[in-house]
């Protein structure tokens, strides 16, 4: 299993930034990273130097959300979409995505579905519920709004 650090992550979508950016070719992954990139103008700045990304600090504490955090939870849930894994998450995600008339907003929705059950996981010590996960995705698909 690919467990990156927080600097790998960093470096990661500070490089994919430069290199959209220079028109340089980019691996798929990297390619996905970029249009997630490309979704949030309001992070540009923080991916511009990989030097002032490792050295900031985004803890809650210090009252900003964590880019690196947030585009890579769009990136995940766009993998686990393209292997459907767990299984039903892509058929769910879509639905959401068309029920909000918006890729971007239902991964935004996803994403706290996704950070409800890491928590639940950590919390109790259990593997993380890929099914609890789906259906709190599928909830969230089959109403009319938050």
């Amino acid at each position: 299993m690919f467990t990156p650090t927080q600097a790998d992550v960093r470096r990661f979508f500070c490089e994919v930034q430069a290199k959209f950016q220079s028109g340089q070719a980019m691996e798929a992954i990297e390619i996905i990273a970029s249009q997630w990139i490309t979704e949030h103008p309001e992070y540009h700045t923080d991916l511009r130097s990989v030097d002032e990304a490792l050295a900031r600090d985004y803890s809650v504490e210090a009252g900003r959300s964590n880019p690196f955090l947030h585009l890579s939870m769009h990136l995940s849930i766009s993998e686990q979409c393209s292997i459907d894994q767990p299984a039903g998450i892509r058929q769910a995600v879509e639905l959401l995505g068309a029920r909000r008339d918006s890729l971007h907003a239902a991964h935004h929705e996803v994403m706290d579905c996704l950070g409800q059950m890491l928590w639940e996981s950590q919390r109790s010590g259990r593997p993380p519920d890929g099914q609890a996960y789906i259906d709190a995705v599928r909830r969230r698909a089959t109403r009319d709004s938050l």
